[in-house]
């Protein structure tokens, strides 16, 4: 029997036997479960078509949270609020798509993926332009919770189609097509929101983005397949039993810890990093589109190298290489001080592409730890997982930092060095993953 081996962990390659195990693995094994249907394979021009929609609404769905953290100083006068209180704001709209995904993770696999995704962005480019419309704090606050609710499971809906859609062998690549949109929104989106913030105030950019996920709406009910396949795996059990199966499974708890981890690592510091440039680094406002442009175009290209070499390298392996490879940068973007601009940029763009670049073979690792037929309802509980971590980490990273005498950002420094730490624990963790449609090794 041909054995499939990714990183550590050993699984048949037997058809069928997704999730099976030999008799030569250790009894901490995962239960036996078959793939779940799916409908004809995709040509490769209609598969190129459906990673861009999901891009696409990945796009707006990243630059609709990223948007919020280059805003922070315009919020922290406008509002009279702390810093402390600004990171709540970006935690409520994590901690609400947590909330979601553990109430969609009882019905996403009871619906065609296409019929559930467009509905979502539906409801989740109205509380955007919700967003736009908030007078005040509170409003604001209400409406990001509901954008939260809604974008966080469409991100999750989003990799379950991947890893439904594109084999094993292939998906890191398709990982990275999908993920190129934190580049396009960081390169193309985060700029010209701050430009329109500048001119017509911080309503305009979520009113920008609400008409771009119309348009994006209509472009998917015309370009996405039906995906139907997986609703007779599901018939056969209750909400909460797919929700019992999945955390019932060892592989899965390992998963969302893993999942948890890299989250955390980044988000002690990226909320924060506009005001630290404003204070501390000597950035001026109208400088700050730089350090998300020039990050952009970098992940824009490393974002489809990592993509290759997650394939061709080990998921695992290049996951490692790229979560220590970032843990220099993340420290450093929090103690920049005192250098010229081209130095800040340097520091930013490398962190900007190496944090990103993590997720790819991080994201395939997590999507191919999953059972087929409970992927779904596990893709959905990991999102709930992923944005409480989010949560939670900006409000420590809010709770490390503070402010002196003459309003300098405080103990940044402190933050990256807990995100550092989440970082090493992942690269611990993934050596604990069993990964499910690994290629196989010669006999």
């Amino acid at each position: 029997m041909e054995v499939c081996r990714e990183g550590s962990r050993i699984l048949p390659s037997t058809p069928g036997a997704v999730g099976a195990h030999s008799s030569a693995l250790p009894p901490r094994s995962l239960p036996v479960s078959s793939p779940a249907p799916s409908s004809a394979p995709l040509s490769p021009r209609r598969e190129l078509w459906l990673l861009l929609t999901l891009a696409g609404i990945q796009f707006t769905h990243i630059l609709d949270f990223m948007i919020m953290m280059p805003l922070g100083p315009q919020f922290t006068q406008l509002f009279a609020i702390s810093d402390a209180q600004f990171g709540l704001l970006v935690s409520a709209y994590t901690l609400a798509a947590g909330a979601s995904g553990l109430l969609a993770s009882t019905y996403i696999d009871r619906f065609g993926r296409k019929r559930l995704l467009l509905a979502l962005y539906t409801l989740f480019g109205l509380a955007t332009l919700a967003c736009g419309l908030a007078p005040t704090y509170g409003t604001l606050m209400v409406a990001r919770i509901l954008a939260g609710a809604f974008g966080g499971v469409l991100s999750a809906l989003s990799q379950t189609i991947v890893a439904d859609v594109v084999p094993f062998e292939r998906r890191g690549r398709a990982m990275g097509i999908v993920m190129t949109s934190f580049s396009l929104s960081t390169v193309a989106g985060v700029p010209l929101g701050l430009i329109l913030a500048e001119h017509g105030g911080w309503h305009l950019p979520f009113l920008a983005i609400a008409a771009l996920v119309a348009v994006l709406a209509v472009a998917a009910a015309r370009t996405l397949p039906t995906m139907s396949g997986h609703l007779q795996a599901a018939s056969g059990r209750t909400a909460l039993g797919g929700i019992a199966q999945v955390l019932a499974d060892p592989n899965h708890r390992w998963a969302f810890l893993f999942s948890a981890l890299i989250m955390f690592t980044g988000f002690t510091v990226i909320p924060y990093i506009t005001i630290y440039m404003q204070t501390n680094a000597g950035v001026r406002p109208d400088q700050i589109p730089l350090v998300y442009l020039c990050g952009g175009v970098v992940t824009l290209f490393t974002a489809r190298l990592f993509g290759v070499l997650t394939d061709r390298w080990g998921k695992v392996v290049t996951f490692r290489c790229l979560a220590l490879a970032g843990a220099l940068p993340l420290l450093g973007i929090t103690l920049v001080h005192g250098v010229p601009l081209w130095a800040v940029l340097l520091v930013s763009t490398l962190m900007f592409a190496l944090m990103s670049g993590r997720m790819i073979p991080g994201m395939a690792i997590i999507t191919s730890a999953a059972q087929a037929p409970l992927r779904g309802t596990f893709m959905t509980l990991n999102a709930s997982v992923q944005s409480a971590a989010m949560g939670v980490a900006s409000f420590v990273g809010g709770l490390l930092i503070s402010r002196d005498a003459q309003g300098l950002v405080q103990n940044y420094w402190m933050a990256a060095l807990v995100g550092i730490a989440a970082s090493l624990l992942s690269m611990v963790v993934v050596g604990r993953l069993t990964l499910h449609g690994a290629r196989p090794a010669v006999p």
